[in-house]
């Protein structure tokens, strides 16, 4: 079986200082992975790199193949923070860019891309906004409209930055559901993800990171204190009935 991403050895430095380094795993397909680690880790950092928007040394493959040659296979939705929520463009257009690596530069979308954008809107409760404004909606609303273009894209690998932070409890409730099912479907999920009480619950596969690789595997295997005291530096203690975790720098 082709290892749907597989990375060798992969380091970004920023001005000699190693912002990630030497990172080796390898993923297979229909897996839910969370990146997990401190602010600063590297976690972004580390989707960049594979996804070829950092300058970086070492190698990535994805389905055997070059990061360039199956970027119709992948796709990527960054933090909210990074986005102009002030560009005025409609919430349907937004959708329709998802289509964008499947329609020839000399063509107009299609009868189907404006099929699949509005099947893509209905899958996270977003048709009836299709003519608004991206900047007039909630941010748990802009959040699934990107979700939305990530879905009508129909890639097979996807890497989401952050998804859930600044959102409402419904929008995070529709994402994470929308997840499992891509996983059921055979796809392969990255998400960047900061609160540790909803990791066994979200994820199959943690990969913990504090600029170096600090473990990866099933998170029955990874989810443990001494594994997390180590990736955030700190002392772990168990709180609560349903004993989350709380990280205690040294």
């Amino acid at each position: 079986m082709v290892d749907v991403l597989k990375v060798e050895s992969l380091s970004v430095y920023y001005e000699k200082n190693p912002a990630v380094q030497d990172i080796n795993f390898n993923v297979q397909e229909g897996n839910l992975i969370g990146i997990v680690g401190p602010n600063g880790a590297g976690k972004s950092t580390l989707i960049k790199a594979i996804l070829g928007l950092e300058k970086s040394s070492g190698s990535v493959s994805i389905f055997g193949q070059k990061v360039n040659d199956v970027r119709k296979q992948i796709s990527y939705v960054p933090q909210r923070n990074q986005i102009d929520w002030d560009f005025p463009v409609l919430v349907e257009d937004v959708v329709l860019m998802g289509r964008f690596t499947h329609i020839p530069w000399y063509k107009k979308a299609s009868k189907l891309d404006r099929e699949i954008v509005v099947e893509s809107l209905e899958k996270v409760g977003m048709l009836e906004y299709r003519k608004r404004q991206i900047g007039e909606l909630s941010g748990g609303q802009q959040q699934r409209v990107f979700i939305a273009r990530a879905l009508a894209q129909h890639a097979d690998l996807f890497f989401l930055d952050e998804p859930f932070v600044g959102i409402d409890v419904t929008s995070e409730e529709i994402i994470i559901n929308l997840l499992r099912e891509l996983r059921d479907e055979g796809k392969t999920v990255f998400v960047v993800h900061h609160d540790l009480s909803k990791v066994e619950q979200y994820f199959d596969q943690l990969l913990l990171i504090n600029k170096e690789l600090v473990d990866f595997g099933s998170v029955h295997q990874v989810y443990q204190p001494e594994i997390l005291a180590k990736t955030y530096k700190g002392s772990i203690q168990l709180f609560g009935a349903n004993e989350n975790i709380m990280v205690v720098s040294d």
